[in-house]
């Protein structure tokens, strides 16, 4: 194959919106958990990247030690990396919350200071302040990035509880 054809090729393969209609495809839909009268689902929000999420437990009353599991593999260094969590209900914004993941001199996690290119796969707990789900339906934007504000993982979560 000559340089060209390879160029192209690795373009049609790499580029967002290879399809030739001009808009983005979007990433599927995944589910992260359902039971409990509970069902949580997301969709990656980075046109470049999609990643695996699903929490244990799944149930209205959501446990202060929540277990969870997540893999990616890294487009960025993340030598600090924040969580940014927005929460709305029926348009109007419920809560905002950014809480530092890694930071260079208090690593919480075992995945601090990893780099572009190398694979996290996290399964364990995570804290959090134990809450019961309102009945309702909810829709939480996660951004995860780095201390370049280089986003690391987004993604659009769509929380059902009946």
């Amino acid at each position: 194959m000559n340089s060209v054809a390879a160029a192209l090729l690795v373009w049609t393969l790499t580029s967002p919106s290879s399809s030739g209609h001009g808009r983005e495809e979007a990433w599927p839909t995944h589910m992260a958990c359902s039971g409990g009268g509970l069902e949580v689902f997301y969709q990656s929000c980075d046109p470049l990247q999609d990643f695996g999420l699903s929490i244990d437990q799944c149930s209205k009353q959501i446990q202060p030690n929540l277990s969870i599991r997540f893999g990616i593999i890294l487009r960025e260094d993340i030598r600090k990396l924040f969580l940014d969590i927005a929460l709305v209900s029926r348009g109007s914004s419920i809560l905002n919350y950014s809480y530092p993941i890694c930071e260079e001199d208090l690593p919480k996690f075992s995945f601090c200071g990893r780099r572009k290119g190398e694979q996290i796969y996290y399964a364990g707990p995570i804290n959090n302040l134990g809450i019961d789900v309102p009945q309702g339906e909810y829709q939480i934007l996660l951004e995860l990035y780095n201390e370049n504000r280089a986003t690391v993982a987004c993604a659009n979560a769509t929380v059902i509880s009946s």
